[in-house]
């Protein structure tokens, strides 16, 4: 077992991702928030915004393995599962794992990837396992994946469907940065060319499931529990349900309750407040939303909407 005690094990995991992803502290934070609720992460920014650079600094202050899978429209099923192999010498056939059996995997520029890789992703998102011939083998625990898309480039790419954005957790929109935020990227990436960079020890795998226990047990007030639930009906009643084709479903008030734990264990509370709901609940609920073409033809957004929600709706 770890000796470390899994709050400050957290806060210094927490420490070295801000030394190293400048200006992405929101991201910094929903990348806790999956670790520590066990819920799956869709990252969305332009290139160079150092979205595999983020992933791979979470997977050096963890333990456990890491597996980085480049998405490709001639990428397999079988490349991301695994497949059964032929073994000559004992005349039967082997499983041999793929990338996905590892802890933390990241799955670059998933809307690259065909339908059916899509979809056997789907169910290792969801049931933390994968299915092959006939045959089901559990994923390891924790298991998170990190999957990113670009925006601005739509050749050779396959929109993810509805039923796939809905296994994620959260949806995390990367904006570009500032002159005086890109300036301090400029010089960490100069010093790290130079030696600067130090990984500390990295946090072994019984911290992390200790810490994901703690987080199960953030109390949630009725209440909250109470606005949770209103916040999510609300896309389903007049007047936002106007402007939606398909409403949050009950994963949304799921997803959201988690997140809301994750981050009050973060900031050091036992218990969950409106503002944990608020600071997360564009990025837990945007993406399960799907609009009316009128809607969008009126250039109106799921996140915007779901601005308005959390403006009409009192917390308590």
């Amino acid at each position: 077992m770890d000796t470390i005690a899994a709050p400050s094990a957290i806060a210094t995991m927490r420490a070295h991702l801000a030394a190293g992803l400048v200006g992405h502290e929101t991201l910094i934070e929903r990348l806790l928030i999956g670790v520590l609720s066990g819920g799956h992460l869709l990252v969305e920014g332009a290139p160079g915004l150092a979205k595999t650079r983020a992933v791979r600094w979470l997977a050096e202050a963890m333990t456990g393995g890491f597996a980085r899978i480049q998405c490709t429209p001639d990428l397999l099923p079988s490349d991301l599962t695994g497949t059964p192999i032929f073994r000559p010498q004992t005349g039967d056939f082997e499983f041999v794992p793929g990338p996905v059996f590892h802890n933390l995997v990241l799955v670059d520029e998933i809307n690259r990837a065909p339908p059916k890789v899509q979809s056997a992703l789907l169910e290792a998102m969801a049931e933390r396992q994968v299915t092959s011939g006939g045959t089901t083998h559990p994923l390891p625990n924790p298991f998170l994946v990190v999957a990113t898309q670009n925006p601005i480039e739509h050749d050779g790419t396959f929109p993810l469907p509805e039923a796939q954005l809905d296994r994620f957790l959260l949806h995390v929109v990367l904006d570009l940065p500032d002159p005086e935020t890109e300036r301090r990227i400029l010089d960490l990436v100069e010093a790290e060319g130079t030696g600067g960079h130090r990984a500390p020890k990295p946090l072994g795998l019984d911290a992390v499931r200790e810490a994901m226990r703690e987080v199960a047990s953030i109390h949630l007030a009725d209440p909250l529990r109470d606005y949770i639930v209103r916040l999510v009906v609300a896309t389903r009643e007049p007047p936002f349900s106007d402007e939606v084709e398909h409403a949050v479903s009950p994963r949304g008030s799921l997803a959201l309750a988690a997140a809301a734990r994750a981050r009050a264990y973060l900031h050091g509370r036992d218990h969950a407040l409106p503002e944990d709901v608020t600071a997360v609940a564009s990025d837990a609920l945007a993406h399960r939303l799907v609009l009316t073409w009128r809607a969008v033809a009126e250039g109106r957004t799921p996140r915007a909407l779901i601005a308005d929600v959390l403006r009409a709706v009192e917390p308590l």
